[in-house]
């Protein structure tokens, strides 16, 4: 028999024997309210690309997980780990995430609070006399106290602490989430900074080289051995160099305030440390796709919101049952009816069911609505688990697309360099053109910034692969 069924008959004039039955027959439904939430199946099967096949999954190891590491000994840099203690010391978005922690504690303790009964006190007193010759003076005084227990049997206040339980989970999750963020934000950032750096000194080094050939075309020029325009074209590729390392200068400026603001302090200058100085794993194990529902702590909130769901759906059927609420009064007073009467207890207990009936349609609705939710937080679920698979697989994917980018820059360096100084030879002795000077510059000054910048993408993959895997907040 449904609940529908059961208020519909409700409705009816019932006999005492029709009374028994419909209890009888709520008692019964209602033993599914206590259900305590299980997480669905959930099928994490080729969560990860292969990066090297196109229609392969990962082979992915169990016992050593990349996500399983604590920051600490990811990032062995002193001076990057100072910068992670004082942003998780000084960060406003973290110390929200830890207050609002401490409300849903707060909220919890008052779920639990509701088993027991609410007790109040209002004492009275009060003094009467009548405008007559000889009368006295009336002194009445009360002094009552009254208690109210609800009786769960329906499961109504335990659905509403489970659901408080998981929505306390789900905080503490986003206060993981928020710190995970803040380390690896600031590991991005000093990393950025020390690329920045790099491509500056390259840049610097550059400077010096073309402003050297500007001079040897110059001189050249005062020997008749070459144009004017060969001068020109020197002078101005001295000047976009320059330029170019104006630009950087800006970048790190721009860069150490957006660090000095995770640190929730004023812009100003950032140490580091060099950049080819820092030390990285280079080979990682992903673990199983199932471990992402523990490790990521997102992808538990959105479980945790699946879960408050489910309970906030069983609040929805409980609604449908009697509220049983027993109450006791006990009041001292003096006033009893008589002229002189000392202080007397009065004492008085009822116990009230009341069983909803028709409520203009509102306790089906809630159920409806209560049950849509649920399913919307199972696909928010759902794809939560796809999004940090894919998060996972891309950054896999960008550390061996910049390890293979950087050995192939390597390469042009190496080549570059050559070129450099070959062209430089046979310009003085008429065997090049300064054009050919000038581009050989040029490549390879391309060639240093992008195998900088290939170096630093790895370093980045290999943050972004241990926040999407979960690490961070150990």
């Amino acid at each position: 028999m449904t609940i529908e069924r059961i208020i519909g008959s409700i409705s009816r004039p019932l006999s005492q024997g029709r009374w028994a039955m419909v209890m009888c027959c709520l008692l019964l439904t209602s033993c599914g309210l206590y259900n305590k939430y299980d997480r669905p199946e959930v099928n994490t099967t080729g969560l990860y690309r292969d990066t090297t096949s196109d229609v392969d999954t990962l082979v992915t190891n169990t016992d050593d997980n990349f996500g399983n590491l604590p920051w600490r000994e990811l990032f062995t840099d002193p001076q990057l780990q100072a910068l992670i203690e004082k942003a998780l010391d000084n960060n406003t978005d973290l110390a929200n995430a830890a207050l609002n922690v401490k409300m849903m504690e707060d909220m919890l303790k008052v779920a639990k609070l509701a088993y027991l009964p609410g007790v109040a006190i209002a004492p009275q007193g009060t003094i009467s006399r009548v405008q007559m010759d000889g009368a006295s003076t009336s002194k009445t005084y009360q002094l009552p106290i009254s208690a109210s227990w609800t009786v769960d049997l329906f499961g109504n206040i335990l659905s509403q602490k489970r659901s408080v339980q998981v929505q306390l989970l789900a905080a503490k999750d986003y206060q993981v989430v928020v710190q995970t963020s803040i380390i690896c934000g600031v590991a991005n950032l000093y990393y950025t900074l020390m690329m920045l750096d790099e491509q500056l000194a390259i840049v610097t080094d550059m400077e010096q080289l073309v402003k050297e050939t500007w001079e040897m075309m110059k001189l050249q020029m005062q020997l008749g051995r070459a144009r004017s325009t060969s001068v020109q074209s020197a002078e101005a590729s001295y000047y976009q160099v320059q330029a170019q390392a104006v630009d950087l200068r800006r970048q790190i400026r721009e860069l150490e305030n957006s660090m000095s603001l995770l640190l929730n302090e004023a812009g100003h200058r950032i140490d580091r440390g060099n950049f080819y100085n820092q030390n990285l794993p280079q080979k990682f194990a992903t673990g199983v796709g199932i471990q992402l529902l523990a490790n990521r702590a997102d992808v538990h909130a959105a479980e945790m919101a699946l879960a408050q769901c489910f309970y906030d759906v069983e609040t929805a059927r409980s609604r449908f049952y009697p509220n049983i609420t027993i109450s006791g009064n006990a009041m001292f007073t003096n006033n009893l009816g008589t002229v002189i009467n000392p202080g007397k207890w009065l004492l008085s207990a009822v116990g009230s069911l009341t069983q909803p009936i028709f409520q203009h349609g509102q306790l089906v609705a809630g159920l409806k609505v209560a049950k849509a939710k649920q399913e919307q937080a199972y696909n928010t679920w759902q794809n939560a688990i796809l999004k940090a698979g894919n998060e996972v697989s891309n950054a896999l994917l960008a550390y061996n697309s910049s390890s293979e980018r950087s050995e192939l820059d390597k390469k042009q360096v190496e080549i570059y360099t050559q070129t450099v100084e070959d062209t430089r030879k046979l310009y003085t002795s008429k065997g090049s053109s300064y054009l050919e000077v000038l581009q050989a510059q040029s490549s390879l000054l391309n060639a240093r910034i992008s195998k900088v910048s290939d170096d630093f993408a790895k370093m980045q993959a290999v943050v972004n692969l241990y926040q999407a895997l979960g690490g961070g907040s150990k």
